[in-house]
């Protein structure tokens, strides 16, 4: 049976390692990537087209930043769960469990009110990283939730 994780020193936050390098990094090169198509395209197309190019560049590097921001944070009044398009907040007595099945993207916290939302801030593809931070997460839920174990 695996040792128990002590919950961590709060406040903590837990953020996908090689999903932020790769998000950023593409932005950054699609970016100059679009910039320099603007520059050495071809005469028949005008400063407009130019700028529609670097505009699409732009609209895709924030698109990979909304996917490179996620994370899942604590503190002493409850969790933070940035995903990529909305962020939710809930107390410590509102978070129930937290689970990460083998196969999963990230875990799941399920709460008081019956929903259960995917933590994309843990990546279940990096799997030591993912373990431990679905482990810590989980001594917090026992230590600061509402159905403490007795």
């Amino acid at each position: 049976m695996p040792e128990p994780v002590q919950p961590p020193p709060l406040p903590v936050v837990w953020r996908p390692h090689r999903g932020r390098i790769v998000a950023y990094g593409f932005a950054v090169l699609i970016v100059l990537g679009s910039v320099v198509m603007a520059i050495l395209i071809a005469a028949p197309f005008k400063l407009a087209d130019r700028l529609a190019i670097v505009g699409f560049g732009c609209a895709v590097a924030y698109v990979l930043h909304l996917l490179g921001r996620v994370r899942v944070e604590a503190d002493d009044e409850g969790i933070t769960v940035v995903n990529a398009v909305r962020t939710y907040r809930y107390t410590w007595p509102e978070v129930i469990d937290v689970t990460l099945l083998v196969g999963d993207p990230w875990p799941k916290i399920d709460f008081s009110d019956g929903r259960t939302i995917g933590a994309m801030g843990i990546q279940g593809s990096e799997k030591a990283l993912a373990g431990r931070a679905t482990a810590e997460l989980s001594a917090l839920i026992r230590d600061r939730g509402e159905a403490r174990d007795q």
